[in-house]
């Protein structure tokens, strides 16, 4: 069983794109700029938010926080995205999901430019993805094909099934899967919660991604021999044996799964880092974009 290590190959993508932005400071061209718009004070969305401004500091871009209130008016928040849109200095921002249940999510995607739309949310990047177009690529899906290419993990002519059907990972990671590319040409099974046998499916599958949110939900009596397994899940778990009084947890369990598995990756540390590199690497493309326009 061997770990694919989200961390260290994320480490090695931000290094890639360091060297891409000395490069441009060295020829005078712009440095990218990345922006991130958080409402209110969800912890893990904080702690996340933090974390891509410090990859942007390692990555020498530059990085602009805006935190407003979890009151803040649905008017106020499209507001400052209009005002993100038309400031030319911003090469891509991202509005950290979840938003205060008072503010429309769609709205919020729908107004943010498709060409600073460095998440891949809004329907335009989505079309063109799923049309095999250039496109800003959802950052999670994204960052799970470039760790499979960088492990060299065959795909084409496997069986990957999907355990969920979000927008935000589950069906694009479907569509990029099949689609004819380097990490691609695989036959592809989504499941969801009312996919009924669902046990006889993950047995026939090569590789299973795993994003459906629930702890420990994938467990080894439902896997094959060196399946490969990508778990999305990162959910806190109550543990009055840790200090914290809680533990990470993914949609697979670990313990069961890793024991049939030929990769497999951490939670945490494994699509986590990803996402967060992907963000940099669809930021640094858009910043390269305006180059071309210009």
């Amino acid at each position: 069983m061997i770990l694919l290590d989200g961390k260290a190959t994320s480490n090695q993508i931000k290094e890639e794109i360091a060297i891409a932005v000395t490069k441009r400071k060295a020829l005078g061209k712009k440095i990218p700029h990345l922006a991130a718009v958080l409402v209110g004070n969800d912890g893990a969305s904080m702690t996340y938010v933090n974390s891509k401004v410090k990859s942007c500091e390692v990555a020498g871009f530059k990085s602009t926080l805006i935190e407003l209130d979890a009151n803040t008016s649905e008017d106020i928040l499209l507001n400052e995205i209009n005002k993100l849109n038309t400031n030319d200095d911003i090469d891509g921002f991202i509005v950290q999901l979840p938003l205060p249940k008072h503010i429309d999510e769609q709205k919020v995607i729908m107004a943010v430019h498709p060409d600073k739309d460095v998440d891949g949310f809004h329907p335009t990047n989505v079309g063109r993805m799923a049309l095999d177009l250039p496109a800003f690529l959802s950052a999670t899906p994204y960052g799970i094909l470039e760790l499979l290419e960088r492990y060299n993990i065959e795909t084409s002519g496997k069986h990957a099934v999907i355990i969920g059907r979000s927008h935000i990972v589950g069906r694009p990671m479907s569509i990029l899967l099949s689609q004819k590319r380097t990490v691609g040409n695989a036959t592809v099974t989504v499941a969801h919660s009312r996919t009924k046998n669902l046990k006889e499916i993950t047995l026939q599958a090569d590789i299973i991604i795993a994003a459906l949110g629930i702890p420990e939900f994938l467990t080894g009596d439902m896997v094959k021999d060196d399946v490969v397994i990508v778990d999305v899940g990162i959910t806190r778990v109550d543990d009055t044996t840790k200090k914290r009084g809680y533990r990470l947890a993914g949609d697979v369990h670990f313990k069961s799964v890793s024991k049939k598995a030929s990769y497999i990756t951490p939670v945490p540390g494994g699509v986590g880092p990803m996402t967060i590199a992907m963000l940099l690497k669809n930021t640094l493309l858009a910043c390269e974009n305006k180059d071309i326009a210009n």
